[in-house]
């Protein structure tokens, strides 16, 4: 265990755990996670059920109590003791990025085999042991955090008494090639939404992409900005606020001349970069790899949806798609490339365990949401169908970013796990 302090509304404890890189080798190298339990102040001593927050991503470490968004948290404590998981690779725990990673590429790619869901599982069966020995817990798992507690139901539900899930129901069966046909159709709705609300941001965008392939405007990293790049700024277009976040951004695109404003270079630059998150560009086509490859699916696919060609008019901004030339055009990913192309080969092992999941007794209910940009809803749903007892609630009051937006998310679900709702 690490520090201890206490806060206004949180009192909070490290905890470190050393566990095994490959967990089929537990003598083998280790890696160390970090996970910050949380719990109301004046109730450390209580006796509290645990609840396990595995956070969106895959890459993104665990929200900060106070410093990032999550509504939720609060109505956790009422009942919970809350353990915040930096996955492994993220956070605290052992980090991964160009500079921990091994510089020759197969070795690095070897390395990065080890950082799915599964093994994110079976930390977390590790670190409940170390605390709570024998006793199950609760878990709630956010987007790509709904993902891994899929797995879990599928490999360690022993350790589960119940499972909440939020935006993170994933397709048993859908291939890659399957899973960005169907985010492409998604991105494009949410294009459609966002330029409804904004009309006048569609002239900005088209201007600023033929803008980029003849003017040579660099971000604060010093690399040049390119159209397709640009494209990238729609990532969190499925975020409740982002719409507007995004339209503020545009308004400041050409102020004071014909070139970029430092200013919109500065947050193009806090979009696309994932300096602070390299994890999520190596590993997110392998997220959604069950049992096979991706060979770079998302670039693939998109040739099939022309209208997502950076000069295409109606201009469209990308979703949540990592293309190859990421790896060129981010100084952040540029030395990992070759190692990313073998992650791209690589034929991954299955994550979910069909028959595991039809025989399971774990209690669980998930949100689904109707416009949800970045999971779709209708390969939820089939999911939902294969898990017997889940409940779900399907809606569309809120975006994919629900959970950490209104509290209220959190208590429908638990309202819903109890039979209240």
């Amino acid at each position: 265990m690490g520090n201890s302090f206490v806060r206004p509304g949180y009192a909070c404890a490290d905890h470190f755990l050393d566990v095994p890189l490959d967990h089929a080798e537990p003598d083998g190298p280790t890696i160390r996670i970090y996970a910050r339990e949380v719990v109301a102040p004046g109730r450390q001593d209580d006796d509290l059920p645990w609840l396990l927050y595995l956070q969106g991503g895959p890459g993104n470490k665990s929200p900060r109590p106070g410093a990032m968004p999550a509504a939720w948290l609060a109505r956790a404590l009422k009942e919970y003791r809350v353990l915040l998981l930096d996955q492994r690779g993220t956070g605290r725990s052992t980090p991964l990025n160009r500079q921990t990673l091994p510089a020759d590429p197969k070795a690095a790619a070897e390395h990065l085999r080890h950082f799915r869901a599964d093994s994110i599982v079976r930390d977390a069966e590790l670190l409940r042991r170390h605390l709570v020995g024998d006793r199950p817990w609760s878990v709630l798992g956010q987007s790509f955090g709904g993902f891994c507690t899929v797995t879990y139901l599928s490999i360690a539900p022993e350790g589960l008494s119940e499972a909440f899930i939020t935006g993170g129901l994933p397709s048993l069966t859908a291939t890659p090639d399957d899973w960005y046909r169907a985010a492409y159709r998604r991105i494009a709705a949410a294009n459609e939404r966002y330029f409804a609300r904004y009309p006048g941001d569609q002239d900005v965008a088209r201007r600023i992409a033929a803008h980029l392939d003849r003017a040579d405007e660099r971000l604060p990293g010093g690399e040049r900005l390119t159209a397709r790049r640009f494209q990238g700024i729609g990532i969190g277009l499925g975020h409740s606020a982002q719409f507007d976040n995004l339209h503020y951004l545009l308004e400041e695109a050409f102020i004071g001349g014909d070139r970029l404003s430092d200013t919109f270079l500065h947050g193009v630059n806090a979009l696309v970069s994932f300096a602070a998150q390299p994890l999520y560009a190596l590993i997110h086509e392998s997220c959604v790899s069950n049992g096979t490859a991706s060979n770079w699916a998302a670039a693939r696919v998109v040739e099939e949806f022309p209208e997502f060609a950076p000069q295409a008019d109606p201009f469209r901004f990308l979703g949540e798609t990592i293309l190859p030339s990421f790896f060129e055009e981010d100084p952040a990913l540029a030395p990992l490339r070759e190692c990313a192309d073998l992650v791209a080969a690589h034929e991954w092992p299955a994550l979910y365990d069909p028959e595991r999941l039809a025989s399971t007794t774990v209690p669980v209910a998930a949100a689904v949401y109707y416009d949800d940009m970045y999971v779709d809803r209708e390969m939820s749903m089939a999911t939902a169908a294969a898990i017997p007892g889940i409940r779900t609630w399907v809606t569309s009051e809120y975006a994919h970013n629900g959970l950490s937006a209104d509290a209220a998310v959190l208590d429908r679900l638990i309202a819903l796990r109890r039979g209240e709702a």
